[in-house]
């Protein structure tokens, strides 16, 4: 019975994986088509779609956009999710409870409402159609997730070992670089990795605060899907799920060196 149940688990879990990622992975070959038009099964092989996407003006801006933007926003939240993880971790005061569910909020609010709230809001500040605007933007995405593993990581350290550092004299500063950092490195990185493939995969705020200076690969893949479905827009896709998954795995190899 205990080799069923085995089975019949690992059964279930197999075909809810495949439930899940087959209608994701089945861009990647049609992507390899010799056809102008998506088809499935594809025809042929060839990287020409590749090829066009690397070499075309507008697909190198979008790179260049989303590269930029992911890689500032992910720094600004990783180093402002893991103050406030830290803050929150090791001091008690007054609406903690209330801060916590606030950092949190951007994780489970509709993304509609936050494009449009930050819109209004950026409007009157000159930050639309800008990269600021959106590093911002994606910033206030990115920081539940470097929050949420921060801490999970901190509760993981020895709560002695900060106090103790401070006990033989060193400084605040000199315990979180020699001693709490190290420590919770693990839950950092991942954070960070987290927040970059929040922001590179981003494309309703972007609809909102883009332009045709500041739009990303999302946006690109958006307007390709309304005006020109092509392979190459497969191509892009295929990049895209490629990065985000080699995110993910970075992610479970720190969460494993803790």
């Amino acid at each position: 019975m205990d080799k069923l149940r085995r089975i019949l688990f690992w059964l279930v879990v197999t075909l809810t994986a495949l439930f899940l990622l087959l209608p994701t992975l089945i861009i990647v070959p049609m992507s390899f088509t010799t056809t102008t038009t998506l088809e499935f099964p594809p025809v042929g092989f060839t990287l020409e779609w590749y090829g066009k996407v690397i070499g075309a003006s507008d697909w190198q801006g979008a790179l260049l956009n989303s590269l930029v933007i992911a890689f500032a926003a992910s720094v600004l939240a990783t180093v402002i999710g893991t103050a406030a993880a830290l803050a929150l971790h090791t001091h008690r005061f007054p609406g903690k409870t209330i801060v916590m569910g606030l950092l949190l909020s951007p994780m489970v609010t509709p993304v509609i409402v936050l494009a449009v709230g930050m819109y209004m809001v950026f409007s009157g500040w000159g930050l639309v159609a800008t990269r600021l605007g959106l590093v911002l933007a994606h910033t206030v995405l990115a920081i539940p997730f470097v929050v949420v593993s921060v801490l999970a990581s901190s509760r993981m350290v020895n709560p002695s070992l900060a106090p103790a550092s401070l006990g033989l004299g060193a400084g605040h500063w000199f315990t979180f670089r020699r001693v709490t950092l190290p420590l919770i490195m693990p839950g950092v990185l991942s954070g960070a990795v987290f927040a970059f493939i929040t922001s590179w995969d981003e494309v309703v705020i972007a609809l909102f605060l883009a332009d045709a200076q500041t739009r990303t690969v999302p946006i690109m893949i958006w307007n390709q899907v309304r005006t020109n479905l092509d392979p190459a827009t497969a191509a892009v896709a295929a990049i895209l799920i490629v990065l985000s998954a080699l995110g993910v795995l970075l992610s479970y190899k720190f969460r494993e060196s803790r």
